[in-house]
Parts: structure tokens; C-alpha cells; sequence
């Protein structure tokens, strides 16, 4: 339950915003707001220990790891400043506010600046002071209250996000790069605290739980997963932790967790799938939206020495994808993160990874690992148009290996597609929207026990084996017949063969022989060495090969090992497997296909 009165605060920001119009972009409106809304809560938080901690600090002739944490202790919080102003004061000396500003954001503690850095904040700063804005909106913001006692941690993290979602819907051009629509988070975290899991929250006194998301966007997940498991059980620990590519976008989402109170080395900037800013951590929860169809080649060389070194010690054993896609990259990564058991997965993915590659390619590869390991538990297909920047189908992923007894062996299927509400209005390609009473539905359709919705075509429970297949090769015997034809001769005359040949007779030499047919090759051979005994084998075989016509009626060649397969005709067929064939294999500790090819 969000905590009452924090739209007016949101509106509060949002009137300021309005007077960013022709100065700045719409998109760039949050990017202004999101910044200012942090320092100004910082600036309140650390308002009744300031004096203190400017006393301490003045006793430092430098400010190193030691004196960083002392000042943190002085103030009570995870961060602090050393700037003798407050939002307030700054607006006494409206000549150098600019400059005043920029020297109260670089003398705050060491992680609070670089999040205001990778905001870009100077730039942002000096285009309010040019166009004569910057007084009004530092005025507005030093009179918006956002002191502790007025404004929780909890609310201060529901202000931020609802102004988040806003501006990002303002910008919906970009939005879909950083940030997922909060009712797809929402279906998504009520899919994973579904059965055990949920249980274990309810019936728990004070559970500890943890949430981890490696594309971490502006963390919305994140904070999604962790008000929602606080809603369930409000004694519950929730840490949650995350990795961000995006500078400005990281910056945002460790905004989020240091309004909120929440140690800002939880959420870390680089790529994930080169440099795993967490190790070995292990996790309770992980939820991701990866970027889908976006080609890792330019960072490939990391991920295919991890892949070649380290095998299933590292996080890409079951296989790499093509290229052009590393959603199968991050599932993989998202599953090595699990616990040894009672982790869940979460996980949106495009149609292409359900369907592309071939028996042995990367992706088959690797779903036939997650299926040997039993690890899928469900599949839901929303509806389109539900994310800002694609219109395409998308997909929910569940995975766990924390399975019931009674879903061993087993796959949930919902077709959520029909669940969507158009919208109003829409906001880039984001036409649909899931109300809560389509996520309640679609949630219960995915957590009723397998028999309770026999019958909904919405509802479909397959067996792991359906999803497996043997691919077999399907030959036809060769059958042909030769026939030297003017074309076969003139070709044969341009051939490499011919052309090598020192001693070549003239143009024309074989001409008897054309229109002349043979059944064997054994006789057009012979034909051949009867005109010139001096032909050369390889000339003699690319006649051969010139002169061959297909007969479906020509008796079958064979070989020393018997019929020959005709290539051209070879063909390729998906056998479903019969049930059962996924067997356990006690030495490998694992469940495997019992047969060699397959393909899933």
C-alpha cells in the first residue's frame, strides 16, 4: 500500500518541471527534476546533524576512508556534506548561486558526488543559470519539505518512482531502453511470490529476503519486488542489489536506494556480462528486462573466453547465442546467480528466444539445459504493444528450483494476450496497459494448482519432453544418369581441369560424344579414354560431374558401403520425443535427454 499524501509532493515537482518549457526538451525534463529531488531530500535529512558534522570536518586536513566514515557516523547517514550552505541559504547570494551550487554538489561525500556526476548536473546547471531560471526552481525546491519526520524513506521512494515513471512516459522515445511499465513489474513479482514462496513470506515472523536485477535500468524492479514483499509480511529484510550499464540511468537508480536509505553500493555501474559486479553472490529473487535484439559482438571476446576457460565453472557453460541477441546471455547469467535452492527467476524475453537456432546451435544448447535441470517452471505470453519502444510479442520467463512435487517435470503456459486494456492515450509504442484486475487474474490462472483450470484455453501444462525434440536426417537413395550435352562440353573446356591439362587436345576433341547418354559412369569413362587414353583423372571426373542428370527413374548408385544419399534431396525432421525420455542421470547429478540428437 503506497503511504498516503505523496502526490502532493509529486504535483509539488511537477509544477517546477513546467518551468523547464523552451528551455529544455520534455525528455530532458527529469534528467533536471530527478537531481534537484535528490539533493533537496539529502539537504533535509541532513539538516539537524550539519553543524556537527561542519565541526568535525574542520578538525581534518584531509578527508580519506578513515575521516569519510567518522563524518558518515556524525551524521547519522550513508552519506553527508561539507558545504556551509542549505538549499535555503543558497538563495541568499542569488549572483553566484550557480557557482555556490556547483561547489555545495562537489563537496558532498564521495558516493553521493558520483551520482550526482553521472547526472551530468553541471551541464544542467549552467543552461538554468543562462536562461535565468535557475533562482525560481532552487526556490521552489528549497520550499518543497521533504524532511524525515513529513516524508518517510518509503515515501521519498514512491515520490521518486512516481516522477520517474512520469518523465520517462514524457520521453517515450528512450524510455523503453531503461524503464519497464510498473504493472508488468508488478505481474512480474507477483508470478514469483507465488506458492513456497509466498508461504515462506506470510508465515516467516521477520523473513530475510533478497532481490537481485543485472540490467537494472532505474531500478524499478527492484523497488517494485521490495514494496510488494513488504506488503505481504511488513517485518520483512529486503536487500536488494543490482548492476546498471547507463551512467545517467545507474545514477538514477542509486538515487532511488540512497533516498531510501539503502547502502548505494547495492546497485553497481558497468556491463554485466563482462565484469559481474557481485561474484559469487547468490540471490532469492532475480527479475531482469534485458535489452532484447541487441548485438554483444563489440564485447564478445570477454564472454567467449569465459565461455571457453571456464565452462560450467563460469556463467555461459550451456552455450552462447548468436550475436545478434544476448537475452539467452543474461538468463544464463540470472540462473548462475540462483541459491542452491529456493531462488527464483523472472525474466522478459522477445519470441526469439523461444523458437531460433538449430539442433546443436547456441540457444537450442542452452534450453536443453535449463530443461535437463528441470528449471522452467512457467512461460506467459502477454499482450503486445505493452512497452514503450516495441510493439512486439513479449514473454514472462518463471524459473525456480524450488519446484513442488506435483510441478516436477512440468511447464505452465498462460496466454495472457487478451488481458490488455487500450489506452487512452499512447505513449510512443506502448498502446496497452494490464489493469490490476487482469494481473490478479493472470496471476491466479499461473498459481492455481495444475488441475483447477482444466479446461481454460488459457491454460496449458506440457511436459518437459514436449518441448524436446530428435532432429533426424532423412536421406534418398542418389539415382542418376549422364548425358553429354554441348553445354557439359563447353563448360568442361572452361574448367580448372581442363586448363591445367599441358598436353589439352583442341577445342571440340570430345564432341563425339556429345548427345550420347550413359548409365554408368563406368561407361562414360571408358568413352572418354577411347577418344584420348591421356586424359587426366581429374578432367575425367569433372566431365563426370558435368554431365549428370538427376532420374528418378536411373537405377540407385552405390557405393563400397552401399546406396549413396542423393544431397540434394537430404532433408531434415523435428520427432517429438515420446515420454519418459528425459531420464535422471545419477552419476552426472542431473537430468538428461536420453537420446544423442536433439533439439529444444
Amino acid at each position: 500500500m503506497a503511504p498516503q499524501g505523496f502526490q502532493d509532493k509529486v504535483a509539488f515537482v511537477w509544477r517546477v518541471a513546467d518551468k523547464l518549457r523552451g528551455t529544455f526538451k520534455q525528455h530532458e525534463y527529469g534528467s533536471v527534476m530527478l537531481p534537484l529531488l535528490v539533493l533537496r531530500r539529502m539537504d533535509a535529512v541532513l539538516a539537524p546533524t550539519k553543524d556537527a558534522v561542519l565541526a568535525k570536518a574542520a578538525t581534518f586536513a584531509s578527508i580519506g576512508e578513515g575521516e569519510d566514515a567518522l563524518l558518515k557516523k556524525v551524521a547519522g547517514h550513508r552519506f553527508y556534506s561539507t558545504a556551509p550552505w542549505t538549499f535555503a541559504s543558497l538563495l541568499n547570494d542569488d549572483k553566484n548561486l550557480a557557482d555556490n551550487l556547483a561547489t555545495y554538489i562537489r563537496r558532498l561525500s564521495r558516493d553521493a558526488y558520483r551520482v550526482m556526476e553521472a547526472y551530468n548536473v553541471d551541464d544542467k546547471v549552467a543552461r538554468l543559470d543562462r536562461a535565468g531560471l535557475l533562482y525560481a526552481v532552487m526556490a521552489d525546491f528549497a520550499d518543497l519539505d521533504l524532511r524525515p519526520v513529513v516524508v518517510s524513506n518509503e515515501a521519498m521512494g514512491y515520490i521518486f518512482e512516481e516522477l520517474l515513471r512520469k518523465f520517462s512516459e514524457m520521453s517515450n522515445e528512450t524510455a523503453g531502453e531503461h524503464y519497464t511499465p510498473r504493472e508488468v513489474i508488478t505481474l512480474m513479482v507477483d508470478l514469483l511470490l507465488t506458492g513456497e514462496a509466498s508461504k515462506e513470506l506470510t508465515e516467516n515472523p521477520i523473513p530475510v529476503r533478497t532481490v537481485y536485477d543485472p540490467a537494472a535500468g532505474t531500478g524499478g524492479m527492484l523497488m517494485g519486488a521490495m514494496h510488494r514483499i513488504k506488503a505481504m509480511n511488513d517485518r520483512a529484510i529486503v536487500n536488494v542489489f543490482g548492476q546498471e550499464l547507463n551512467d545517467e540511468t545507474w545514477a538514477i537508480a542509486q538515487s532511488d536506494l540512497m533516498i531510501q536509505d539503502i547502502d548505494p553500493a547495492h546497485m553497481r555501474n558497468g556491463n554485466t556480462l563482462t565484469a559481474d559486479a557481485f561474484g559469487t553472490a547468490k540471490f532469492d529473487f532475480i527479475l531482469a528486462n534485458p535489452p532484447y535484439g541487441v548485438d554483444w559482438k563489440a564485447y564478445a571476446a570477454p564472454i567467449k573466453d569465459e565461455y571457453d576457460k571456464l565452462g560450467f565453472q563460469g556463467r555461459f557453460g550451456a552455450g552462447l547465442p548468436r550475436v545478434s541477441d544476448g537475452s539467452l546471455l543474461f538468463l544464463q547469467h540470472m540462473l548462475s546467480k540462483m541459491k542452491p535452492s529456493g531462488s527464483r527467476v523472472a525474466i522478459v524475453l522477445s519470441g526469439s528466444p523461444l523458437f531460433s537456432g538449430q539442433a546443436g546451435s547456441g540457444e537450442s544448447e542452452i534450453r536443453r539445459w535449463i530443461f535437463e535441470n528441470d528449471w522452467l517452471e512457467g512461460i506467459v505470453a502477454l499482450p503486445d504493444q505493452m512497452f514503450y519502444n516495441t510493439g512486439i510479442s513479449t514473454y514472462v520467463w518463471i524459473l525456480a528450483n524450488d519446484k513442488a512435487d506435483a510441478d516436477r517435470g512440468l511447464v505452465r503456459l498462460i496466454d495472457a494476450r487478451e488481458s490488455g486494456t487500450k489506452m487512452r492515450k499512447s505513449l510512443g509504442d506502448k498502446r496497452k496497459e494490464l489493469t490490476p484486475t487482469a494481473i490478479e487474474g493472470i496471476a491466479q490462472l499461473y498459481g492455481g494448482a495444475l488441475g483447477e483450470f482444466a479446461g481454460d484455453a488459457r491454460v496449458k501444462v506440457l511436459a518437459n519432453e514436449a518441448f524436446g525434440f530428435q532432429r533426424i536426417t532423412v536421406e534418398r537413395p542418389l539415382r542418376r544418369r549422364w548425358e553429354v550435352t554441348p553445354d557439359a562440353l563447353a563448360a568442361l573446356e572452361a574448367s580448372r581441369p581442363w586448363l591445367a591439362w599441358k598436353d589439352a587436345p583442341s577445342p571440340g576433341a570430345f564432341v563425339p560424344l556429345s548427345g550420347t547418354r550413359f548409365a554408368t559412369v563406368t561407361a562414360l569413362t571408358a568413352a572418354v579414354k577411347k577418344l584420348d587414353a591421356a586424359t587426366p583423372l581429374p578432367v575425367v571426373r569433372e566431365l563426370v560431374k558435368l554431365a549428370a542428370i538427376a532420374d528418378p527413374e536411373a537405377p540407385i548408385i552405390k557405393g563400397k558401403a552401399g546406396p549413396e544419399p542423393d544431397p540434394d534431396l537430404r532433408d531434415a525432421e523435428n520427432i517429438p520425443l515420446p515420454a519418459g525420455w528425459l531420464a535422471f542421470d545419477d552419476k552426472a547429478g542431473r537430468r538428461r535427454w536420453s537420446t544423442p540428437p536433439r533439439h529444444t
